[in-house]
């Protein structure tokens, strides 16, 4: 590449990123290029693309709005760096999961059922009306039974309550109403019922006052607050939700309190009689919206009307997009809470394709999750689609298929946390390869097949499975080896494994999906981690332990250790400012004045696993953070709160606790997610640990190099949605690569060959 002028408009200008863990970053970042940035987990990439380049850029579209707009937006504060110069409006397409609302659908998030309900207005026969009429949103398409959601719910109320128990006895046995909570304060003090009366004795108006109240002001003590009726409240702020969404344990609350049946009214289409009665060439909108995408496809390239021309070609662009990036096996009905991370961001990548701006900063992270090799080309072309429409691509990203794309690439490192921050190479590839950096050395790195595979010690045999898209499948999954599952997107994959094994006996599942707890809770608290060391603290001081938990006898009494107060400004978002009298510390001053080996606890917590690991040489904590340190998480803040995590990060962090367990099968889901090349080679030696240990690991994973090191594989496919769903091979990965004809087959044999 030619070198470019530094103070050209061509770049991005970083001057001095300070942003967590970065040096003093200086770089250059062409402008209308692919940029990929790589680094091991916790280098600092997302500091500098996420935290500092694309923060800054939204601080700066936002201060262009009035000060009445700005008052409904958060406030961001301005990265710590010296200066920022030529950035274009920052648009970051990331993993975050979409919204949990049950009436968002592919079709809408994407803006094709908007497209098809207006082509349905101009086109259906008969005809009924406007496109709202066939909205499931609105009131003149919802079905008036189900409100347009497809599902009718009936609240069991005695699995709410227990009748034999007044209030104060705890009669209520929903999710955080337990006696002295919050919520039950409010109801006890509410007036509307006795809560020394059993509730079998209520009278008719009491038990409607119980369950099904409206929203009304209430005064508990001296603060007004409202009340509402337990089956009203759910049915607000669980049952609007799409259940996927949901805790997992206010899912398994709701899955055993609510009968969800589908409406028979409508039949699940959301929609009235009448939008169901219009048909275009035989079909009603609501079989279009159930069919595959690449099904949809061909329906709407058959169809040719002047009048609506335009519009048919942007939904046959926009569907042929979602075929091309891989997702034709959706339905445009799909909730969208229900999509796997990957799944979301690739929904939303396509919706950026139809647009027409240009000049825009595209950020995308590790955009090749849940993506088979097959799949990682189609991801790779729209990447380069949307650098040639004009706009700036910058992708955190880890797979040597991605980053033998770009047109530059910044490595950060060498390490992680306190040793990374720095920026070890910048330029373009072949610059990489010849740069001896860590991700240089590693990029042509090929995992091996093994030399011999371990033989199987019994089997879990799976049988007539037919979730989802899966086709009768019958096939065993054996034990005492390292199984790998793989194939295409929406081959079936998650649905054989999370849908048949989980919850067998033994069976154990690290997932990347969130981990209950707040603000609160750190790897710290989350791993038990923080008990041996508040007794170390307690018994080095002559204390008791309690003083030792910010959620404890401890706590600066401000923030309640929070470390933060989080002011709620009614109209605008919430701001979080560092506790003044603690300065974010969490603890009294006196907690802080006792130290173990020189060291106060928030210095402790303040430490990384690694560091950490030193620092206590024997005992309990040494033990769990050695786990720590095997799965890849050494770079980890013992205090850093868990709702920072990314999703591989918190799956990795499972692990690391269920280790501890005398567990027999490890079921894992792409753990290499956020992982560097070099960092997947220590997460093989750690599987062939477990195994060699006695266990059995079933890892549904894409990355090749997992696939070559298996004993055994398990693909399926042959492609997704309708297309797949079938067992296609099952064998050792020497098998599939010598006589294979699969898909992966193909793939595998390529990266074997090198």
């Amino acid at each position: 590449m030619t070198a470019i002028p530094a103070d050209s408009h061509h770049v991005i200008q970083v001057r001095g990123a300070r942003e967590n863990n970065l040096r003093d970053v200086s770089v250059d970042i062409p402008k209308r290029r692919l940029t990929v940035f790589t680094g091991v987990s916790g280098s600092g990439k997302s500091s500098l693309v996420f935290g500092t380049i694309a923060a800054e850029s939204q601080r700066l579209i936002n201060e262009t709005y009035t000060a009445f707009i700005q008052s409904f937006m958060p406030s961001l504060g301005r990265p710590d760096v010296d200066a920022l110069r030529n950035l274009s409006a920052a648009i970051v397409v990331d993993q975050e999961r979409m919204g949990a609302n049950s009436r968002s659908t592919v079709g809408t998030a994407t803006d094709a059922y908007t497209m098809l309900r207006i082509i349905f207005s101009r086109l259906g026969v008969p005809h009924i009306g406007t496109s709202g009429a066939f909205s499931f949103n609105l009131p003149d398409g919802m079905c008036p039974e189900c409100e347009g959601t497809g599902e009718v719910s009936t609240v069991d109320a005695d699995q709410l309550v227990d009748r034999e128990l007044s209030l104060n006895e705890g009669a209520i046995t929903v999710p955080y109403y337990a006696v002295d909570s919050w919520s039950w304060q409010v109801m006890v003090n509410s007036g509307f019922y006795d809560p020394d009366k059993k509730l079998r004795d209520f009278t008719e108006q009491e038990w409607a006052d119980l369950l099904h109240k409206a929203p009304v002001k209430v005064k508990v003590g001296s603060n007004g607050f409202t009340y509402e009726g337990l089956v009203a409240k759910m049915q607000r702020t669980w049952l609007a939700k799409d259940r996927a969404s949901l805790q997992p344990h206010i899912k398994t609350f709701v899955d055993r309190a609510v009968v969800f049946a589908r409406c028979a009214v409508c039949e699940g289409t959301r929609l009235t009689r009448a939008a169901l009665s219009s048909r275009i060439d035989g079909r009603n909108i609501a079989e279009c919206s159930a069919m595959e995408i690449r099904d949809l496809a061909a329906f709407v390239r058959g169809l040719e009307d002047p009048a609506v021309a335009p519009l048919i070609a942007s939904l046959r662009e926009l569907l042929e997009s979602l075929v091309e990036i891989g997702l034709g096996y959706l339905s445009l009905d799909r909730t969208s809470g229900s999509l796997s991370g990957g799944e979301a961001q690739r929904v939303k990548m396509v919706r950026h394709l139809g647009s027409s701006i240009t000049d825009v900063t595209y950020v995308f992270d590790e955009p090749t999750i849940g993506l088979h090799p097959h799949d990682i080309r189609r991801m790779n072309d729209l990447l380069l689609r949307l650098r040639d429409k004009g706009n700036t691509v910058l992708v955190v990203e880890h797979k040597p298929e991605v980053i033998e794309r770009a047109d530059h690439v910044v490595d950060i490192g060498p390490g992680a946390g306190e040793a990374g921050g720095r920026i070890c190479f910048s330029g373009d590839v072949p610059g990489l390869r010849a740069s001896g950096t860590l991700t240089g050395r590693h990029l042509g790195h090929r995992a091996r097949l093994r030399e011999t595979v371990r033989t199987p010690k019994g089997q879990l045999s799976i049988k007539g499975a037919d979730l989802h898209n899966l086709k009768d499948v019958a096939v065993d999954v054996p034990l005492g080896v390292l199984t790998v599952v793989t194939g295409v997107a929406g081959s079936g994959k998650s649905s054989l494994i999370h849908g048949y094994l989980s919850g067998r006996d033994g069976v154990v599942v690290a997932d990347q999906s969130p981990i209950r707890g707040s603000r609160r809770s750190n790897p710290a608290t989350y791993t038990g981690l923080l008990g041996p060391i508040r007794t170390a603290f307690a018994k080095a001081n002559g204390v008791k332990a309690a003083l030792f938990s910010a959620n404890s006898e401890g706590a600066c009494p401000a923030c309640n250790g929070l470390g933060l107060i989080y002011t709620d400004l009614a109209m605008m978002a919430g701001v979080a400012s560092v506790c003044e009298k603690c300065d974010g510390e969490r603890f009294t001053a006196e907690v802080l004045t006792y130290r173990l080996r020189g060291k106060n606890i928030s210095e402790v917590l303040g430490m990384s696993v690694a560091e950490a690991h030193d620092f206590f040489p024997t005992g309990q904590a040494r033990t769990i953070l050695g786990r720590l340190a095997d799965v890849g998480l050494g770079y980890l803040r013992l205090g850093q709160p868990l709702n920072t995590l990314s999703g591989g990060e918190r799956q990795r962090l499972k692990l690391a606790i269920h280790m501890a367990e005398k567990s027999s099968t490890y079921v894992l889901d792409e753990p290499t997610t956020g992982l560097h090349l070099a960092d997947v080679d220590k997460l093989l030696a750690l599987l062939d640990r477990l195994v060699d240990d006695g266990n059995s690991v079933v890892v549904i994973e894409h990355h090749q190099a997992v696939m070559a090191h298996a004993d055994w594989l398990i693909d399926l496919g042959p492609g997704g949605g309708h297309d797949g769903g079938r067992v296609v091979f099952t064998g050792t990965p020497a098998e599939l690569v010598t006589g294979g004809e699969t898909v992966t087959a193909q793939h595998l044999r390529e990266y074997v060959a090198g």
